[in-house]
């Protein structure tokens, strides 16, 4: 057994015991790497604006873009943001119309919520390590 464990870490297999941490990361689009990381109660207003009138949660998180709000795209200027998310809740709008746009609204306010409790418990473990 000790030389089967021996061959497979050999070829860089490691077994069981070993402990192996795999890490996976989301590849987001453009637009949705956009969305930014907002106070929990602005992403929760910005869900219910999306649920009952489609696109409008999404353009009002385009100004928190102005304000300072961070996004998973730094090498993109804040006005180049600004306009990706102007430009989702456009698309969220001239689609309602066929449903599409208003699943999408919903979609989106639920990822600005999932964003924001991610960062507010990034700045928690942040607080803490102090």
């Amino acid at each position: 057994m000790e030389q089967k464990d021996t061959e497979m870490h050999e070829k860089g297999v490691s077994s069981s015991t070993s402990g192996v941490v795999v890490q996976v990361r989301e590849k987001k689009g453009p637009l949705r790497a956009a969305i930014p990381y907002m106070p929990f109660p602005v992403a929760v207003i910005c869900l219910f604006l999306n649920t009952f009138v489609p696109g409008l949660g999404t353009f009002v998180s385009a100004f928190t873009v102005l304000c300072g709000a961070r996004t998973d795209l730094p090498d993109r200027h804040v006005c180049c943001v600004f306009w990706l998310n102007i430009a989702a809740a456009f698309i969220q709008i001239l689609t309602a119309v066929v449903m599409v746009g208003w699943i999408m609204s919903i979609f989106w306010g639920m990822d600005m919520v999932i964003l924001a409790i991610s960062e507010g418990y990034r700045e928690q473990a942040a607080a803490q390590q102090l």
